[in-house]
């Protein structure tokens, strides 16, 4: 495919490269570094708790904590360059400085959901193989169970309420401690994050230690993180994204976003940084061109982001279809919408028309869909600034094709829905540990992506189905296999079946069908059971029992009969 055949080119603005040749920066720490020299004393990350109490962190101060922990890494804990560092933290101050001390280390950064269970844990450990895990307190009481099968030798341990001011981060101590009781003595040996710091800093003026000579040996396409897809078989998959990936990914998105002001933009971050949107775009991106990023550690509920709105000129935010639905339904959004909001970005799930449009209604700004995956780094197609198109994607991004293919995998005709496939520098390496997962989804440099779209004669394209089995909670993938493993575990339950339906305030909702041993059996039964060894939203938010399930002539269950019936429901009610 030529420039020439590359009609979405047309839409990009003036200022729009077409190719990006080469990226600004050669590995992710070489950008920390570099924004902290352009941006210095300016605030850098923000979190704002749900009463307003703050805590700030500029530039500098995150360059040399995060260049301390990096010693601490290497020099004391003993890591080497490509170990493997977990992070698992909600967003808050210790999350960057975490982050880009694992990169300047020149390690490789594992991004692990803190709502995780001990068993979800337990399983990306052992695939990841960690070397040393940084985890927020109110969670640790989880690691007895989780590192029974990778024992990691190294743990550092945070805290919600970690840099803000000590009036502030008492507080919060005493309502988790006494109010929440989510605060559970730690058995395991470990470190606090603020004495890792310094020892890292006594270590490093001990010794003149240059925190750049250890990513020196470390190329553009040496895997900077593991990000973890959903899973189909229990353990999911590793994304292997490379330094040049996240860099020039970081690099496309900013491109696309017109109007930016370098040093003046405000970003609310509600998305947590350990999923890769919020990941690449708000913590890489927007720390890249000296934005100051206002860290939600929970949106739940969405009481929680009032204060940030009221104290902080919010500029540009991102989020997924639930959070704009929702904040235009709260009244004191609708009341007092941000003023100084330029636009709002949308990924994660699909963005419902009636939702953008209302979105517009109340705060006088779009909100811009875009398209990509884990395996992307993660954006892939973004819809332009004054040139949107209702349930549309967008176009591409610079320096990325993108076709749909037919059976046969040759492209379709203009309009004709095929299973959307795309080519860049953005695309990931491979799957960590799972060649022939790898070479299913990468032919030839293409990424095969399992959903179904069309284009438009301008190059707008437009999702018309995901991949078959998948179920999007909130912008997060959940898979049916691990929820039937889970369900198939149970003394009580014979079979299992597991699908997506519509939920108005999730997008979809996990629905289980279920063939009991014991007709006694409850769907409070199966539910408090999930809760126990599934992450909240992946656990059935309604369960129907049945005598038998539908199934093909070799024995295997059949959801998408099952699917067809709920369609049939619901066109029928």
């Amino acid at each position: 495919m030529s420039l020439e055949d590359r009609p979405w080119t047309a839409f990009y603005g003036p200022s729009v490269r077409k190719e990006i040749t080469s990226t600004h920066y050669r590995t992710i720490g070489d950008l920390i570094g570099a924004a902290a020299h352009l941006y210095g004393r300016k605030p850098a990350f923000t979190a704002c708790l749900p009463n307003g109490m703050n805590g700030t962190l500029t530039f500098d101060q995150v360059d040399e904590m995060s260049d301390a922990l990096a010693v601490y890494l290497r020099e004391i804990a003993g890591l080497e360059r490509g170990d493997r560092v977990a992070l698992q933290m909600p967003n808050g101050l210790s999350f960057p400085i975490a982050a880009f001390a694992v990169f300047k280390a020149g390690c490789i950064l594992v991004n692990v959901n803190p709502l995780y269970t001990s068993e979800e844990m337990a399983k990306q450990f052992e695939d990841a193989e960690p070397n040393a895990l940084i985890i927020v307190d109110m969670f640790a009481d989880k690691l007895p169970g989780a590192i029974k099968g990778h024992p990691i030798p190294n743990i550092i341990v945070t805290q919600v309420a970690e840099f803000l001011p000590a009036m502030p981060r008492g507080i919060v101590r005493l309502v988790q401690k006494y109010w929440d009781k989510t605060l559970h003595p730690i058995d395991l040996p470990h470190i606090r994050l603020p004495e890792a710091l310094a020892a890292g800093r006594a270590k490093r003026a001990a010794q003149s230690i240059a925190v750049e000579e250890y990513r020196t040996d470390i190329a553009p396409d040496d895997t900077a993180c593991l990000q973890y897809t959903g899973g189909t078989t229990g353990v999911s998959k590793a994304a292997m994204l490379s330094h040049a990936n996240l860099i020039m990914n970081m690099e496309q998105t900013m491109e696309m976003i017109s109007g930016v002001e370098k040093g003046k933009e405000v970003a609310l971050t509600a998305l947590p940084m350990y999923h890769i949107f919020a990941f690449t775009v708000n913590l890489l991106g927007f720390y890249s061109l000296g934005a100051r990023s206002i860290l939600i550690p929970n949106p739940r509920p969405l009481s929680n982001l009032k204060r940030a709105f009221e104290n902080y000129k919010i500029t540009w935010m991102s989020g997924v279809n639930t959070l704009f639905n929702g904040l235009t339904n709260e009244i004191w959004f609708q009341d007092t919408p941000p003023k100084h909001l330029k636009f709002a970005s949308a990924g994660g799930m699909a963005l419902q028309s009636s939702v953008a449009e209302r979105w517009e209604e109340v705060t006088g700004k779009p909100v811009l869909e875009g398209y990509g995956l884990t395996e992307s780094s993660p954006v892939l197609t973004f819809n332009p600034l004054g040139k949107t198109r209702a349930n549309s994607i967008g176009i591409p991004v610079p320096s990325t094709l993108v076709r749909c293919l037919g059976e046969d995998g040759t492209p379709v005709g203009l309009g004709e829905p095929g299973e959307l496939a795309a080519k860049g520098p953005q695309i990931m390496r491979g799957y960590w540990k799972k060649p022939d997962e790898t070479a299913k989804t990468l032919r030839d440099g293409w990424l095969l992506t399992g959903d179904i779209a069309t284009m438009d004669k301008d190059g707008y394209f437009r999702i018309v189905d995901r991949k078959k089995d998948m179920v999007l909670v909130s912008g997060f993938n959940v898979y049916p296999n691990e929820i039937e493993d889970c369900l198939a575990r149970h003394p009580g339950v014979m079979e299992a079946a597991v699908i997506g339906v519509p939920d108005g305030a999730s997008g979809e909702a996990v629905k289980a069908f279920v063939v009991p041993h014991d007709t006694a059996l409850t769907e409070a039964d199966i539910r408090a059971y999930c809760k126990q060894h599934l992450t909240n939203y992946k656990v059935p938010k309604t369960v129907e029992f049945r005598d038998d399930l539908p199934k093909s002539n070799v024995g295997k269950i059949l959801r998408k009969d099952l699917r067809a019936e709920e369609i049939a429901k619901r066109d029928a009610a």
